[in-house]
């Protein structure tokens, strides 16, 4: 089923001009990377504070309310540049096991932030539980190394 998708979509008049415009792929792997870089570090800055290794003059909940916009402002230009890298070349994407691993800890990770962000509205909530902090932030910068391993090791698969 997946395979007929991915020659289907191949074979779509967007995905013909995206694999035959040769600056398309370039120029979009460029964005994505760049978000890339702006997402690891914002939640790399995030995550070290959850976990209680960095920042420990400021407090979760500003931590929280710095970093984790540029996240929701981020990730939809990666959604969408990342949508378009899979319509270019989508049987090099979508029947590759390391992009279904970066994908899976993509939602988890996800998941993860929305959580630290809708529990950010009580101030109080992240000083009260260190340990879960701790978890949260720890298993997030995990996630987030996975998926750039993941992310890379899609090219040589």
């Amino acid at each position: 089923m997946l395979p007929n998708f991915c020659n289907w979509l191949s074979n779509t008049p967007i995905s013909l001009k995206i694999q035959t415009v040769l600056w398309i792929i370039p120029a979009v792997q460029t964005v994505h990377i760049l978000c890339i870089a702006i997402v690891i570090s914002t939640m790399a800055m995030l995550d070290l504070r959850l976990a209680g290794l960095t920042g420990r003059s400021q407090s979760v909940s500003t931590a929280v309310s710095r970093w984790v916009p540029w996240v929701w402002g981020t990730l939809p230009v990666m959604l969408l540049t990342g949508c378009i890298l899979i319509i270019g070349e989508p049987t090099r994407e979508l029947m590759n096991p390391y992009f279904r691993a970066k994908m899976a800890m993509l939602a988890i990770v996800v998941a993860i932030t929305l959580f630290v962000h809708l529990r950010n509205k009580d101030a109080a909530y992240w000083e009260a539980r260190a340990s879960t902090a701790k978890l949260a932030g720890c298993v997030s910068l995990l996630l987030w190394v996975g998926i750039i391993a993941a992310g890379r090791w899609i090219a040589y698969y």
